[in-house]
C-alpha cells in the first residue's frame, strides 16, 4: 500500500482551495423592488408626461442599467421605449430609480372621440424589466405602475355673444364672437377655429382663427368675427332683408387640434339695433 506524503496533501488542498477562489461568485439573491408608482406629470388632450419611480434592493453589489418599457393607455400599448439609468446598488441599501417618458396616449381621433364619450377615468400605466448587473450575473426584474388620468373630452364651439348694429336702411355690421369651451382640467392646444358665416342663406364671410392658440383649463376662449350686410356683400335685395329688423343667420366650420376634428354647425336670428 502506497503512502502519500504529507507534501503532497498540503499541495493538493491549496490546488483545491485556489481552484475555488478563482471560480465566479454568484449573487446571494435576486435584486427586488421595494416600492413603485407611476405620477402624472402633466396631461393634454392627446399627450400625458409620466413619471415611473421605484426603490431597487439588492443582497450584493449590482448596477440597475437601463429600463425596457411600454407605456399603455385605457390597456393598449401607446409606446415602447428604453431609459439609461446606471444606479448602483450597496447590499441591502434600497436606492431610488426614476424615468419620464412624454407620449400620445390617444392613437387616433376614433380613439379621441371614444374616450370623450365614454367619460371617467382611464389608466396610464409603465410596465416592463429592470436591467441589473451584478459581476457578470444579469438580471431582468419585472415592473408595473399605473396611475389613474382624467379621460379627454372634446372641446365645444357656441356662440359666446352676437349684435347686430344697423347703420342705414342698406348697412348693418354683425358682431359676433364664437367660443371655444374647454371642459378639460388641462389647457387645450388648438391648430385653428374656421368659419363660414351666412346671413338669410347668402355667404357672406369665411376664415380662420384660434391659429396655434390655447384654451385655459375650464374655460371658454373666444373668437370676434365681424360680417358686412350691404349692398356690396349681400346685393340689391339687401334694404328689404334689413327693413324686417331680424336677420337670421348660420355659422359652419370646425375646431381642429392634433387627433382632433370637430365639426359644428350653429344658427339663429339677430335682432338689429339702430346705430348713430
Amino acid at each position: 500500500m502506497r503512502s502519500t506524503s504529507p507534501l503532497f496533501l498540503l499541495s493538493a488542498l491549496l490546488t483545491l482551495g485556489l481552484g475555488c477562489a478563482s471560480a465566479p461568485t454568484k449573487p446571494s439573491g435576486p435584486a427586488v423592488l421595494t416600492s413603485q408608482e407611476t405620477t402624472v406629470l402633466s396631461q393634454g388632450l392627446t399627450e400625458a408626461a409620466v413619471r415611473y419611480r421605484a426603490q431597487v434592493a439588492s443582497p450584493a453589489p449590482a448596477v440597475v442599467e437601463r429600463a425596457d418599457y411600454e407605456l399603455v393607455s385605457d390597456g393598449q400599448v401607446v409606446k415602447t421605449g428604453s431609459a439609461k439609468l446606471d444606479v448602483r446598488l450597496v447590499p441591502g441599501v434600497p436606492a431610488d430609480v426614476s424615468f419620464d417618458e412624454r407620449a400620445p396616449y390617444v392613437k387616433s381621433p376614433e380613439d379621441l372621440a371614444r374616450l370623450s364619450t365614454q367619460g371617467g377615468t382611464l389608466l396610464l400605466a409603465l410596465r416592463g424589466t429592470l436591467v441589473v448587473r451584478s459581476g457578470d450575473q444579469e438580471e431582468k426584474v419585472p415592473f408595473a405602475a399605473s396611475r389613474a388620468a382624467r379621460v379627454p373630452r372634446l372641446p365645444t364651439v357656441v356662440v359666446a355673444e352676437l349684435d347686430g348694429a344697423r347703420y342705414s336702411p342698406e348697412e348693418v355690421q354683425i358682431n359676433l364672437r364664437l367660443g371655444v369651451h374647454n371642459p378639460n382640467p388641462f389647457p387645450l392646444k388648438l391648430e385653428g377655429l374656421s368659419f363660414q358665416v351666412s346671413v338669410a342663406g347668402k355667404s357672406l364671410e369665411t376664415g380662420t382663427l384660434a391659429q396655434a392658440d390655447s384654451v385655459d383649463a375650464s374655460a371658454t376662449g373666444v373668437y370676434p368675427v365681424e360680417v358686412a350686410v350691404t349692398r356690396d356683400t349681400y346685393g340689391p335685395e339687401v334694404k328689404a332683408l334689413i327693413s324686417k329688423g331680424v336677420l337670421p343667420y348660420g355659422v359652419t366650420g370646425e375646431l381642429t387640434a392634433p387627433l382632433m376634428r370637430v365639426p359644428y354647425s350653429l344658427s339663429g336670428e339677430v335682432k338689429l339695433n339702430v346705430s348713430r
